[in-house]
């Protein structure tokens, strides 16, 4: 349905590119297109022509030939056992990088931005460019990108058709604030809520997934005239004052006072949580957990639900504002819950007056395969959705789509944001939802995800360490562990050093968990079946290292 009606908005779609399938592999090699990794540039000659870059200035432009042969990783350590893939070809050659030396670079970082932004890996990465799945940095090195840019790049790297039409909105109209209608955010709100079921139809477009959820709570209060609004432990909706309070990770809390009135009730987690099986949750690969279900009936569902009453019960009035969900938890590394809870958590909420928010900021978009929004994996209709992330492809844009009656108790009092529904967004965000479209995205979700949940079960199998695989589409949570039997997680040491020798072997990989404990995977949703075979062999190989590295000590 989704996607008729996505074609309704175009006059000819073109058709999704074939995706190869075929793993491709190679013996450890150099590169011909680049110095080797951790060689300082000018310490040896360029293998192309024997001329030392400039300091600060990546190598000449490789052809796209040398690009398409892949560029191969070397780790720093000899191991007993094949450890290399061939990284799959890449028709795109990065520009010259022109920018300051990494040194300076990383001074003004430390000198000059907040250090509350932290960055990634001993050595942070300094990017330069962008193609689709792939991200170059300044020395020219390719990386394959499976967090974009924390679930945000949704259809690729500067995308061509994307950036055809911020390029074309950018010379044509800028910015003008809500007060004047534009074409753009016209078109764009009748398009965004034309893949919303019934009465989702009222759109508030904002900044950014914590401006959105902001917005949503207060929206919850004003409508209810209520204030509790209950959330998940483990989840996480934003940073604003606001949000904090529904934020329930440990390391986000900054011990002032932020967001009453959220009190947090159990995440209904079947692998980590008191209660799991083997048939629980909505996804190709299940918990290794013994199932206790009979009779049609998830017996972990309905001792979560039990906990989900007794919080009703203890901890908020008779009536209540709502309660926020994700459809998978994100940050927390892609944590599922009992294929019914949530609609059974629903029922009980409005039951108390309270309206149900679904936060799609990181499931949206079609990142769950299945289905274009993460709540219908969970047969269920929110009151108020909030999107953002993946919505503009990198370009900071969010929304929250509610009903009219919701909506209207907003407009009794003034209430403004200069920035949202800007004429530039609207336009990415369109041509995002084209893109999505036209290339096949939700279903190279699908058919991309559900493969490498597969392999990477066969991974959970073979190495004791890795204790779950889970998730939907392009969704994706490995968490480790010391054992399975014990569940506790592996240390944040051991995560570092598998989630480094990825990224040294050319993948980019997230991490999350309350423990940090939990690899995320959510590449943007262009990624092939090659490109997973490559990274599924770095993951493999990296967890071979480190099995060596304890077989050693």
């Amino acid at each position: 349905m989704v996607l008729e009606l996505l074609r309704s908005f175009k006059t000819s779609p073109k058709q999704a590119p074939a995706r190869p399938v075929s793993r491709i592999l190679a013996r450890p090699r150099w590169s011909q297109s680049f110095p080797r990794p951790g060689c300082p540039l000018g310490a040896r000659a360029h293998p192309l022509g024997g001329r030392r870059p400039v300091l600060g200035r990546a190598p000449d432009t490789p052809s796209a030939a040398c690009v398409s042969a892949g560029v191969l990783w070397q780790q720093s350590r000899k191991s007993s056992f094949p450890l290399r893939a061939k990284m799959p070809p890449c028709d795109f050659s990065p520009g010259n990088y022109e920018a300051y030396p990494y040194d300076h670079m990383l001074k003004i970082r430390k000198q000059n931005v907040s250090p509350s932004l932290t960055t990634y890996y001993k050595k942070p990465l300094l990017l330069h460019q962008g193609h689709m799945q792939w991200l170059f940095d300044y020395e020219g090195k390719r990386y394959l990108d499976l967090f974009a840019g924390i679930v945000t790049v949704s259809v690729g790297h500067c995308h061509p058709k994307v950036t055809a039409a911020a390029q074309k909105q950018l010379g044509r109209l800028w910015h003008t604030t809500n007060i004047y209608m534009h074409p753009s955010i016209q078109e764009y709100a009748e398009k965004l809520t034309a893949l919303l079921p019934d009465p989702l139809k009222v759109v508030y477009l904002t900044n950014s997934g914590s401006e959105a959820n902001d917005l949503a709570m207060f929206m919850a209060r004003l409508y209810t005239r209520n204030f509790d609004i209950i959330c998940f432990r483990g989840g996480y909706h934003g940073g604003s004052p606001y949000t904090q309070g529904l934020t329930s990770i440990g390391s986000y809390k900054h011990g002032v006072a932020n967001g009453f009135g959220c009190p947090t009730t159990m995440l209904p987690d079947v692998f980590r949580g008191p209660w799991g099986g083997s048939h629980c949750r909505d996804s190709p690969v299940q918990t290794v957990r013994k199932c206790r279900c009979s009779g049609g009936h998830c017996h972990a569902n309905n001792q979560y639900i039990e906990q989900f009453k007794d919080t009703l019960n203890t901890c908020v009035p008779k009536g209540i504002a709502g309660f926020i969900a994700e459809p998978i938890q994100g940050v927390n590394g892609a944590v599922q819950y009992p294929k019914s809870f949530l609609k059974e958590a629903f029922q009980l909420v409005r039951e108390r007056g309270g309206v149900c928010i679904v936060d799609e900021v990181q499931t949206g978009f079609g990142r769950t395969g299945s289905h274009f929004w993460g709540f219908q994996t969970h047969d269920i209709v929110p009151d108020i959705v909030t999107m953002a992330k993946g919505i503009g492809n990198g370009f900071p844009m969010a929304a929250v789509v509610t009903t009219r009656e919701i909506a209207n108790s907003l407009a009794q009092n003034l209430h403004f944001n200069t920035f949202g529904g800007n004429p530039v967004a609207c336009v990415v965000g369109s041509a995002v939802l084209d893109a999505i479209l036209e290339d096949g995205l939700q279903k190279n979700s699908e058919e991309v995800g559900t493969y490498m949940l597969f392999e990477l079960a066969k991974a959970r199998d073979k190495f004791e360490i890795v204790g779950d695989v889970r998730g939907k589409g392009l969704m994706i949570g490995i968490e480790m562990v010391k054992d399975k039997d014990g569940r506790q997680p592996l240390p944040i040491e051991e995560i570092g050093q598998i989630w480094e020798d990825c990224k040294d072997m050319g993948v980019l990989i997230g991490k999350g968990g309350i423990y940090g404990q939990t690899f995320r995977i959510k590449p943007p949703m262009c990624i092939t079946k090659k490109d997973a075979d490559f990274a599924l062999e770095v993951f493999h190989a990296a967890l071979m290292r480190h099995m060596e590295r304890k077989a050693a000590t």
